[in-house]
């Protein structure tokens, strides 16, 4: 437990730490990446240039400040933390890097204002944290490591197949290299991708796993991830996979990951409601049809939105989703669809998620909602959920940053 005094600064300062979080951030990178390289390896530059990664840390940092004396109120934030770490294979030694680095960084930032007794305070708490992630970590390394086919770091797989879904969606599916067990994960559940890329070398990313566990195959389905501007590239990674990797190559793997699962979640006979965002959709797919498969007849609602036929993936999966019986109903919308998109059936009816389409088609008052997809949907799908009352313990979603960012009035 952290001492009183700890306690008492850290929430002292918590407002000033707040409106300088991204500022602490960027300079915390700053100083990690040039200090300490060896690192670098272990984040997504993607991020790193967009600025996603230091609005997700300076959100993590001000929501630990704010409840340094409510800290049961972190468990759901430690989990996301503690599972991404374990799918880059993050070790205990790397904390220290990162407590010295921010320490440093937020005495650069505040300058005079961090005190020795600032310096001990923030000391002491992140060391509280790093003891919790670390701990929770080990755990989730052991259960890696114990299931049928588990394993931990990266082990070869092999490309046995490989499906292009849609104009930017292609799906990959992979086995392990050396024939061995497949370990099974949870519905919702990501994997890794380590590519030697010659541009950004060992560059890690997290794609979710788009089919049901234990079909002999993991799948993944990748969006190529399209330039702002035309002076600038295409995703590296995203496009590497979409046009350099072929049937038979290999590919590192880390073991599956992730909190954002359909299991632990569940209430029997509550009613599943699933809305899907682009390529939002695979997550979310794959919680679908291990619902299916599991014959439980849980009540299942699937909205799927995309632009249009040209872009839309993995359509058709959904739609056998209504195969299984009268209690799976799905529902397609374009929100920009082409001529011929509506006479020949693609989809449902022209538009996107609104509250007439969840106060009308979804049993919104007792349901389980999960969501995924792009930031404005997911901002979108946040408010409406709420005009609608549905309670925070309902509502299961995936979201790469701040979680404040849900409610951001781009959103209206």
């Amino acid at each position: 437990m952290l001492s009183r005094q700890t306690v008492d600064i850290v929430k002292a300062i918590t407002p000033a730490v707040a409106a300088n979080a991204e500022t602490i951030t960027r300079r915390f990178y700053e100083r990690m990446f040039t200090a300490n390289p060896e690192v670098k390896a272990y984040f997504n530059q993607a991020h790193q240039h967009s600025g996603s990664q230091q609005r997700a840390l300076a959100g993590a940092i001000c929501a630990y400040f704010t409840h340094i004396d409510q800290l049961d109120a972190l468990g759901p934030a430690v989990e996301v933390i503690a599972q991404k770490h374990c799918s880059l294979g993050i070790q205990p030694e790397h904390y220290p890097i990162v407590g010295q680095n921010l320490l440093l960084a937020i005495g650069d930032v505040m300058g005079p204002a961090v005190t020795d007794e600032v310096v001990a305070a923030v000391t002491e708490a992140y060391q509280l944290l790093a003891d919790i992630c670390i701990h929770r970590e080990r755990e989730i390394y052991h259960q890696q490591l114990a299931q049928t086919g588990g394993w931990n770091g990266y082990r070869p797989f092999v490309v046995t197949r490989k499906e292009r879904e849609s104009e930017i969606v292609t799906s990959l599916y992979l086995q392990t290299a050396d024939g061995g067990a497949l370990a099974s994960f949870l519905p919702g559940q990501y994997i890794t991708v380590r590519i030697d890329h010659p541009v950004t070398p060992t560059s890690p990313r997290n794609y979710s796993l788009s089919d049901r566990p234990d079909v002999g195959h993991y799948r993944i389905s990748v969006k190529r991830e399209l330039a702002l501007r035309a002076d600038t590239p295409d995703g590296l990674i995203s496009s590497y996979l979409h046009d350099q990797v072929s049937v038979g190559d290999r590919l590192e793997i880390g073991p599956p990951c992730g909190e954002f699962t359909l299991v632990p979640t569940l209430v029997p006979g509550r009613p599943v409601v699933l809305l899907a965002g682009g390529i939002g959709v695979t997550p979310l797919l794959s919680m679908a049809k291990a619902l299916v498969h599991a014959n439980v007849k849980t009540p299942l609602y699937f909205i799927q939105a995309a632009r249009n036929s040209r872009v839309h993936a993995l359509g058709g999966e959904v739609q056998e989703l209504r195969e299984a019986g009268a209690h799976v109903q799905t529902r397609v919308l374009y929100d920009a669809p082409l001529d011929d998109d509506l006479a020949h059936g693609r989809c449902d009816a022209a538009g996107t998620v609104d509250l007439d389409v969840l106060r009308d088609w979804t049993p919104h008052r007792e349901a389980e909602f999960y969501f995924c997809g792009p930031k404005p949907f997911m901002q979108l799908v946040s408010r409406l959920l709420n005009q609608l009352e549905v309670d925070a313990s309902r509502m299961h979603c995936e979201f790469f940053g701040p979680k404040q960012e849900l409610m951001s009035p781009a959103a209206a």
